[in-house]
């Protein structure tokens, strides 16, 4: 941990948070790594700043990372956001004999000033990601960041630079690494990844990752900015642009417009679908095939994009732009092909020599499934695919290699890895070419125009400085 003991204990007996002691954990945190954590006395517990409280923060987050640690500080542009998180934190602190009241910013600069902070989760929209962990790394701070981390490859290596520099301690929020199973199989992905590994199914010839489509939109009028929302901030490195906002579209708790969830469909702000999922599909068959740690050598595909592009770029700024439909093979210097897809089932399809596999979600299914039966997995496999460590709750996983200094399961390089591939995808369906790349060099081959996708302008005040 840091050296901020003094300021903790002092922050700790100021807001009365001994009572954080007796905080419930995960059934697998108390059973079995609790001394691995370590984190026993509520002096011991690190103190959280929480960079962006919408839903996919309040959804699962806040409450998951509170069993871990000591949440002093909430950050959002959108005030309604804020006291939203600041009332929920407040309440479950309360609820453990706290009446300490939760600091609030609007600017997330104000979380990495505070000395007192050791961690800070990051769940803003995609294209915020990449600059605050590396200004947070900088700040010393160990990071939890949703996913997908990154708007470019070029941010991917930003990242890592900055985390070899710094050696702080950075979750992905990847869960599928972690979680998502049933009561026969805890682990659906782990064990899938497992199975591949083992050789289960022969050599692997193809893989295919369902990620579903896009929504589009109707056209969406400019709007006057809501009171408490800070537009331009929220922008950030984005092009300066009106605000938007229209009907109840395809999700029933968000009107259409730019921002809160539906950033995703804009290419300005997220990468779409081949992002928002691919984050998650792409990540678990790279890993599985051996190619966590390298990428493919060409990207080709189709797609349909719901406004049209001219040089890649959309023509229209009133309505959704990230592709709807599209399918892209990717080869591997392996050999394997894999095909990223709006069609079919959501989920993992494995294909080798000697039979076929599918994982997603919900499900784990195939032969080698049914075989474990008769020829189970060694009782350490799971152990072993996840860094030694006891596979469970991804939130814990990160606070057990905060307290060793380990990296995560989800970690940096791998995630850049795989984003890197789903980036390429973009790059090649918004130019409609293939796409041949050097997984060593991580640089695009032969293509001068095609390579300068691999940053974008930053607008000023708003750059990403290593």
């Amino acid at each position: 941990m840091p050296k901020q003991r003094s300021s903790r204990r002092d922050f700790l007996k100021s807001s009365s948070l001994a009572a954080l002691a007796g905080a419930s954990f995960p059934y697998w945190f108390t059973s079995a790594s609790s001394a691995a954590f370590g984190f026993q006395t509520p002096n011991e517990r690190p103190v959280v700043g929480c960079i962006g409280v919408g839903d996919r923060w309040r959804g699962g987050i806040r409450q998951n990372v509170m069993n871990f640690g000591d949440v002093a500080a909430v950050c959002d542009v959108d005030v309604h956001n804020l006291r939203w998180g600041q009332d929920l934190v407040g309440a479950d602190q309360a609820k453990k004999g706290s009446d300490h009241q939760i600091a609030t910013y609007e600017d997330y600069r104000k979380i990495l000033d505070r000395k007192d902070i050791d961690v800070v989760t990051i769940v803003t929209p995609d294209h915020w990601h990449s600059k605050i962990a590396i200004e947070a790394m900088k700040a010393g701070k160990d990071i939890y960041c949703e996913k997908p981390l990154t708007l470019t490859i070029d941010e991917g290596k930003q990242i890592i630079k900055v985390l070899n520099e710094t050696k702080r301690v950075f979750q992905v929020g990847t869960q599928q690494r972690s979680e998502m199973g049933n009561q026969e199989t805890p682990q659906f992905f782990l064990t899938a990844v497992a199975l591949i590994r083992a050789g289960r199914i022969g050599e692997v010839k193809k893989v295919t990752c369902g990620i579903n489509g896009a929504p589009a939109s109707g056209q969406i009028p400019v709007a006057e900015i809501p009171a408490g929302f800070n537009w331009d901030m929220w922008l950030g490195q984005a092009p300066y642009t009106e605000f938007r906002q229209g009907k109840y579209g395809n999700n029933g708790n968000y009107r259409e417009s730019r921002t809160h969830y539906e950033f995703r469909w804009w290419y300005e702000y997220s990468g779409g679908k081949m992002t928002d999922w691919g984050a998650h599909h792409v990540d678990i068959a790279q890993w599985a095939i051996g190619m966590d740690n390298s990428g493919p050598i060409s990207v080709q595909g189709t797609a349909n994009h719901p406004v049209p592009l001219k040089d890649g770029r959309p023509t229209e700024n009133d309505r959704y732009n990230a592709a709807t439909t599209f399918n892209v093979v990717c080869q591997f210097p392996n050999g394997v092909e894999l095909t990223i897809s709006s069609e079919g089932d959501n989920g993992i399809l494995f294909e080798g020599t000697e039979g076929r596999l599918f994982v997603n979600r919900g499900k784990i299914t195939g032969k080698p499934v049914e075989d474990l039966k008769s020829n189970p997995l060694p009782d350490d496999a799971l152990v072993k695919l996840y860094k030694g460590k006891k596979p469970g709750n991804h939130m814990g996983n990160f606070f057990e290699c905060i307290k060793d200094r380990t990296q995560p399961i989800s970690d940096v390089y791998t995630h850049h890895r795989s984003m890197s591939t789903c980036h390429l995808a973009n790059i090649a369906i918004r130019l409609g070419r293939k796409i041949e790349w050097d997984p060593e060099r991580e640089q695009i081959v032969g293509d001068k125009d095609a390579n300068s996708w691999l940053a974008r302008e930053q607008r000023k005040g708003y750059e990403i400085v290593t």
